[in-house]
């Protein structure tokens, strides 16, 4: 098949024959000094790179252009989202599957795990406890289920979060990563409020799709691949794209995810939401040869880099699988979000403490609670924000991406921000993490860029003090 950018056809826009043929190309030109250099500038200056050029970069082997790579990254990232770090949490509703993916426990065939799916009582429980954390953004998780996880239930579980008010809790935006679905079901889906739709590749290369997908809907390559099509027909502007590194060889991965945001910009005119950047890591029940593609901390720190310097103006995600310490270098290469106090079992924020069960996804390294997390941020010289006034102000798809690419996002961000921090110290926070976030909420201020905006947030900040809550630009 030909390759072409803009078409609907999956082995048509990642093609196979220009993956190769990338590969190749960065192979032969990885120690061209003026190309490389010229492709550092050309990102520098916030142009972002096309996958042939990003190739080059990740094949480049010379220690100094890799330090200029990375220094560059940062400077992208720091223009484009400053020092904010938006936290969210997920909530994995159940693990019924009937898939086979062999890297994956929730697999049909795993005897050994805990089948569990959530009630709406029990979600509630779990949303209380997400909430009395601080946190007002979730990202729900589900095994695909045709009799346990219909669209139906999908739907109920998202119009109960939204209706849970407790104390000063609230979650202001839910985020989906379900199974690939049909154009009806993604516009059900945007009608309920949802905020980004995500969907893992897991790996572009179909043949290694193919073996790791043995049965089951999800083995269908093509359908899982145009799903982001059929989520944007059905009217949901922010979509997230991913691939678990470490499945397949990482540079086919990461040649095919960066072809895949220049599909949606092609098709849509709207790049990916946000990209994000799993690593396969030890669960149950699932074979240790599936690691024998691993990728190692210093490679993976370069794929970060990397996807910020060719999609500057998406939000990349690092989940809790990785090490703080991982995780602390990623804030600095171009990650802007990252979940916090996270469980990856169905029922692990409360059922599973008083049951003593697993029914984890996977193993999770960062163990912190979202407090240390934030306090963490903080020390580290972040901003902690969750925010979700863009959402909800209407900023999505074009209209956000037309602020992202010009950095202009920064107007309505950093005051966004800052009283989300504000409201988090009020309401959450220990003694300890509220006066570093005082010293960061008085720092932060002046970077206000819109004088008004930046008066009003000293306005606003002081009501959240005396108890209002839930102010937004």
């Amino acid at each position: 098949m030909q390759y072409n950018p803009a078409s609907r056809v999956a082995e048509e826009f990642i093609n196979d024959e220009e993956i190769q043929a990338t590969l190749r190309y960065a192979d032969e030109h990885k120690s061209d000094r003026e190309l490389i250099e010229k492709l550092i500038e050309q990102a520098a200056a916030f142009k972002g790179l096309s996958h042939r050029e990003a190739a080059v970069l990740l094949a480049c082997d010379q220690a100094d252009l890799n330090e200029k790579i990375f220094a560059t990254a940062k400077k992208v990232k720091e223009h484009i989202y400053g020092n904010r770090i938006v936290l969210f949490a997920p909530l994995y509703l159940s693990n019924y599957c009937v898939n086979t993916c062999t890297y994956c426990p929730y697999h049909a065939k795993n005897k050994h795990i805990v089948r569990k799916k959530l009630t709406q009582e029990q979600i509630e429980r779990e949303v209380i406890a997400l909430q009395d954390m601080g946190h007002k953004r979730l990202l729900l998780e589900a095994g695909e289920h045709p009799r346990y996880n219909p669209i139906e239930y999908i739907l109920e579980c998202i119009h109960t979060i939204y209706s849970i008010k407790h104390k000063n809790g609230a979650i202001r935006r839910v985020n989906i990563n379900i199974a690939a679905t049909t154009v009806e079901n993604y516009r059900k889906l945007h009608e309920a409020g949802i905020g980004t739709y995500q969907l893992f590749q897991e790996t572009y290369n179909k043949k290694e799709y193919e073996l790791l997908h043995p049965k089951g809907p999800k083995s269908d390559y093509a359908y899982h691949t145009e799903a982001m099509d059929r989520a944007q027909e059905g009217g949901i502007d922010d979509v997230g794209l991913g691939v678990l590194f470490g499945l397949s060889l990482y540079r086919y991965d990461f040649v095919g995810l960066l072809m895949h945001a220049e599909h949606l910009e092609a098709v849509w005119s709207v790049g990916p939401h946000t990209i994000s950047v799993p690593r396969i890591c030890p669960a149950d029940d699932v074979d240790p040869s599936t690691f024998s593609n691993a990728v190692p901390d210093d490679l993976f720190l370069k794929i970060v880099a990397l996807i910020r310097l060719a999609v500057p103006y998406t939000g990349m995600i690092i989940s809790t699988r990785e090490s703080a310490r991982v995780r602390g270098k990623c804030l600095e290469m171009g990650v802007s979000q990252i979940s916090g106090g996270s469980r990856t079992s169905v029922g692990g924020y409360v059922i599973e403490e008083e049951k003593e069960e697993n029914s984890a996804q996977f193993e999770t390294s960062d163990r912190r609670t979202l407090d240390e997390v934030v306090k963490w941020l903080l020390d580290g010289g972040y901003l902690p924000s969750w925010c979700t006034a863009c959402y909800r102000a209407g900023r999505t798809g074009d209209r956000f991406m037309s602020l992202a690419k010009t950095g202009e996002i920064a107007t309505y961000c950093q005051a966004n921000a800052l009283m989300t921090l504000k409201e988090y110290c009020e309401d959450y926070a220990r003694p300890a993490t509220r006066e570093a976030a005082r010293h960061v909420i008085e720092a932060e201020l002046p970077k206000i860029p819109h004088e008004k905006i930046r008066k009003a947030s000293v306005i606003r900040l002081q009501k959240i003090e005396e108890g209002e809550r839930d102010f937004r630009f």
